[in-house]
């Protein structure tokens, strides 16, 4: 007996809601085959089974909020089941008489309405179950099982075949005739044209409710300040421009600058470590370990992937797990180790036009990169005007442990790197 329990999808996630289950109760099930699925403020996806069986219990319905490592469910292991089957034993169904033809029948003068019939062979419980939910004559059906059992397969065939439909009660009679109307003097005036809705009331998805719990936890715990820095990406645009197409070809997808990006933050996130740090009540957490998550958005809501290890990744390795990461998101495919674990995030708002914006902090992070459009722009350059990539990267940080002057000093090392960019991706 294997049991399902509902995973913590990040750190500060203490509950999910079980949305859907996938299978039904005794419906057999292979190990990582989709089970059910879950809702948080992190990840709206499909939970894998944990191993092979047949689903023998589900204890939490759908729509129910519970908490993490909760036990939803049962698997009975795909070994056990079979060899009770085999046996035709069941461990929770009591002793069955021997077959009616053994026992003498006393004489009985008066005929009492016969129970349904079960044939002589032992049943499963899940035979059993099916029985009673179909509402099953089980005399009726043929088994095809050792000694004639009748077997789960025997059973759904059964309920598959076109049942005969009972003939439909004759018609009533027509009513009879209505008594005359008198004749009305004057018509009643005619009732006003129905107003359009104004409104429309919808309740908000289980994600979007999650989402807005977090945003409001993380601006009441954070003091939240951001500094917005101007960023000259002319030579990343330069670098990407001479690439793309054989990246393209070579790898299979396209190369964005938020690889560049992403590899200008590790630097900074080496040079200053607080950043990359968290908060435990009074205690300042150092992590070691640079694992950046990256803000993808879906359809209703959004979720924060997370690159592990990012400063081991140059800007291919980089690109790749942001176009994994991303496109598993969408298609419901995360697992839960993949959105947590985080120490520093990167939103990219400027894929959808957004000049600069003021992210929330992804708790229990300490700071946040906003990513605007790359926009070619005129800048004074020594007193003369030229044409340059320009992009607006902005640092929300937790006032409560990083102050201004580390803020602009982590910004200024990003830019830097960015600006002076000389390393080839291909």
């Amino acid at each position: 007996m294997t049991d399902v329990v509902m995973p913590q999808m990040g750190e500060s996630i203490v509950e999910g809601t079980l949305t859907k289950w996938l299978k039904k109760a005794g419906d057999h099930v292979e190990r990582d085959e989709p089970l059910f699925e879950i809702s948080t403020d992190k990840v709206d996806t499909e939970i894998p089974a944990p191993s092979a069986g047949t689903l023998s219990e589900i204890l939490v319905p759908e729509g129910q909020t519970v908490g993490i490592n909760t036990v939803v469910a049962r698997i009975e292991d795909g070994r056990g089941a079979a060899a009770g089957e085999a046996a035709g034993v069941s461990s929770s169904a009591p002793p069955q008489p021997p077959p009616a033809a053994a026992l003498p029948l006393p004489p009985n003068p008066v005929e009492e309405p016969a129970a349904p019939s079960e044939p002589a062979g032992p049943l499963s419980p899940l035979v059993r179950k099916l029985a009673r939910e179909h509402n099953l004559d089980l005399s009726r059906i043929k088994g095809t099982g050792a000694g004639g059992r009748i077997t789960r397969q025997d059973v759904e065939a059964y309920i598959a075949q076109p049942q005969p439909t009972q003939p439909e009660p004759p018609a009533p009679p027509p009513p009879p005739p209505p008594a005359p109307v008198p004749a009305v003097t004057a018509p009643p005036p005619p009732l006003p044209p129905a107003s359009a809705a104004k409104t429309r009331i919808e309740p908000m998805s289980t994600m979007r409710l999650k989402i807005a719990e977090h945003m409001v936890m993380s601006k009441r715990t954070s003091a939240h300040v951001t500094t917005i820095h101007r960023v000259d990406m002319t030579n990343v645009a330069r670098t990407r421009e001479r690439s793309k197409a054989a990246f393209q070809s070579s790898y299979g997808f396209s190369l964005t600058y938020l690889p560049f990006i992403t590899r200008a933050a590790v630097a900074a996130l080496r040079q200053y470590p607080l950043v990359n740090a968290s908060l435990d009540g009074n205690n300042i957490v150092y992590h070691n370990e640079i694992h950046i998550g990256i803000a993808v958005a879906l359809e209703n809501g959004l979720i924060v992937p997370v690159i592990r290890h990012a400063d081991e990744k140059n800007v291919l390795g980089l690109q790749r797990a942001i176009v994994d990461l991303a496109a598993r998101a969408r298609s419901r495919q995360l697992k839960p180790d993949e959105v947590q674990g985080g120490t520093f995030s990167i939103t990219n708002f400027g894929s959808f036009g957004s000049l600069v914006g003021t992210p929330i902090i992804n708790q229990p992070q300490v700071a946040i990169l906003g990513v605007g459009t790359v926009d070619k722009t005129p800048v004074v350059i020594e007193d003369a005007i030229a044409i340059r990539s320009v992009c607006h990267l902005s640092l929300t940080f937790d006032h409560r442990l990083i102050d201004g002057a580390l803020a602009d000093q982590f910004m200024t090392k990003l830019k830097q790197v960015l600006e002076a960019w000389s390393e080839e991706v291909l």
